[in-house]
């Protein structure tokens, strides 16, 4: 995975999905955390994003995904577990297989990356406003009704 430590941040390269079934969101949140985001992980060397993104739901949820096209490339900087992170993130639109349990059942689904829990979950774009969703952008621009290709620099309140 593209992650490493410099003297002051952590730094990662993040690949996201952005999936919508009739208007709702699919989230994930790791067991320990109590925050949601938007289903991904880091891009391995020599991968390239959309790729990653595909991997990352196949490996989480066993679901295969088809990537669409790019809607947020994100430099984001927070603080996390102690440590400063600055995050370049790129979030892709995504469509699962029509048959996929994900599209036709109800969740929350559960989810593994290695050890550790995920649950995988759907919300209305009225309900992002309602939980807690990193980063904290997200909450908004995904409650629009069309998504459209933005750069994003994000910087939460605790990170330097």
């Amino acid at each position: 995975m593209i992650s490493f430590d410099t003297p002051t941040h952590r730094f990662h390269l993040r690949a996201a999905a952005v999936i919508v079934r009739d208007g709702s969101i699919l989230l994930h949140k790791a067991e320990h955390d109590a925050f949601w985001a938007l289903p991904g992980g880091r891009v391995e060397p020599g991968e390239h994003a959309a790729a990653a993104v595909a991997r990352e739901l196949r490996e989480e949820l066993e679901v295969s995904v088809t990537v669409g096209s790019l809607v947020f490339v994100v430099e984001n900087f927070f603080a996390y577990w102690g440590k400063q992170n600055h995050e370049v993130g790129l979030y892709f639109t995504a469509q699962a297989a029509l048959d996929c349990p994900v599209l036709t059942s109800d969740g929350p689904y559960e989810g593994r990356e290695g050890n550790q829990k995920l649950t995988f979950d759907w919300f209305t774009r009225e309900q992002l406003s309602e939980i807690e969703v990193r980063p904290s952008f997200l909450a908004r621009a995904l409650a629009e009704p069309e998504l459209h290709f933005t750069h994003i620099v994000h910087r939460d309140e605790n990170a330097l």
